[in-house]
């Protein structure tokens, strides 16, 4: 197996500990309101590990965002933007997953999941009817003997939000996306929502409506493929397809993502052989004020241009690929390790050479990705 360099270790390390559900150091506190009555408490112990951050303030009253919001008199398009701008914000985030119906023979339910970050959502890009939002975590942990670890930064998610969008990459299944072209009416008022992984690599793509009353603002998708989450793929290979929605809603104090997925094993063809279970999914992020939040802003600024590279290379293979697939390991190693690893590179001081950068990107891109 190739050698693995610190700063990918680093990086393993980090979604590690995102992956494994750190929530609190004592395991009585961790538990289910909404879980399985009759099963066994161990059994449904949330999975994840013991590890604590220390405390945050929660901004009181209600944000500015949600203020802008409720202005009257808005146009529904602009209503709708202030709705995805509202996103933005220093959060402490909280991630809880669980089963909550079987369809098999045999079937018992999967330890539920939980795990926290504290998360930095700055906007991107904002022209009008294309949004972008980056999220970046910023985590610190408390020892056990009181000792403040961190911060450690993890670049994660990016979620890009297009107004009245007819050209989408959705996920089919088995590591490939496919162009889905929409029509006019298909999309009129709507909202196109694309999530990227870590590394701006696609997740998934789907259209939806925002809905907006008195003091309500939500977004919800349309039925959309994704590939198995890292919280998944990490613990099981019994199933190849998430099959849901999302709903994004905004409130006072930030916003809520709910999920609600289908666990699916597709057949040779890849149509739909078999439904494990249903899964409820609820990310809450929360407002908080005075955390530093420094660190990750430092890492942006020495990085950005790097991943503004990624991201072009990412828009030139949508461009021309109606349909593509990728790779989850080449030469035993993910994508996002060697994405990872470049970035840290100049967050370590190793000066930013534009042409280097893209054909470092075009090399990885052409490696990992076929047909």
């Amino acid at each position: 197996m190739p050698m693995i360099s610190r700063r990918a270790k680093l990086v393993s390390i980090v979604a590690g500990l995102l992956a494994a559900g750190a929530v609190t150091a004592d395991d009585d506190v961790r538990q289910y309101t909404f879980s399985w009555l009759f099963t066994d408490d161990a059994a449904m112990k949330p999975r994840g590990g013991t590890t604590t951050g220390p405390e945050v303030e929660l901004l009181e009253g209600t944000s500015e965002a949600w203020e802008a919001l409720r202005e009257p008199s808005l146009s529904d398009f602009e209503r709708d933007r202030r709705a995805i701008l509202a996103m933005a914000g220093h959060y402490r985030t909280t991630f809880d997953f669980i089963e909550t119906t079987g369809f098999t023979e045999d079937y018992g339910p999967s330890r539920p999941y939980q795990s926290w970050a504290t998360e930095y959502v700055f906007v991107l890009e904002d022209s009008e009817d294309v949004i972008s939002l980056q999220h970046v975590i910023v985590m610190q942990f408390v020892e056990p003997d009181g000792t403040i670890r961190g911060p450690v930064v993890q670049k994660h998610w990016r979620q890009e939000w297009r107004y009245e969008d007819r050209d989408l990459h959705t996920y089919v299944g088995d590591g490939r996306w496919r162009r889905r072209m929409l029509s006019e009416d298909d999309v009129e008022g709507k909202w196109s929502q694309a999530v990227y992984n870590v590394d701006d690599s696609p997740r998934y793509e789907a259209i939806g409506d925002w809905v907006h009353r008195a003091n309500y603002s939500a977004w919800t998708s349309e039925e959309t493929w994704r590939p198995l989450p890292r919280r998944e793929s990490s613990v099981r290979d019994d199933y190849d397809v998430l099959i849901g929605t999302n709903r994004h809603t905004i409130t006072p104090t930030g916003w809520v993502q709910e999920e609600d997925n289908l666990k699916v094993d597709l057949g040779p063809d890849g149509s739909p052989a078999e439904v494990l279970a249903r899964e409820v999914g609820v990310s809450r992020y929360e407002r908080i004020v005075d955390f530093d939040f420094s660190a990750g802003e430092e890492y942006w600024q020495s990085t950005s241009a790097f991943w503004s590279d990624v991201r072009d290379a990412w828009r030139d293979v949508y461009r021309q690929s109606d349909t593509f697939r990728l790779a989850d390991e080449v030469d035993g190693q993910p994508l996002f390790a060697r994405m990872f690893d470049y970035a840290q590179a100049l967050n370590d001081g190793e000066p930013y050479d534009p042409e280097a950068s893209r054909r470092f990107v075009r090399d990885m891109l052409e490696r990992y990705l076929t047909e």
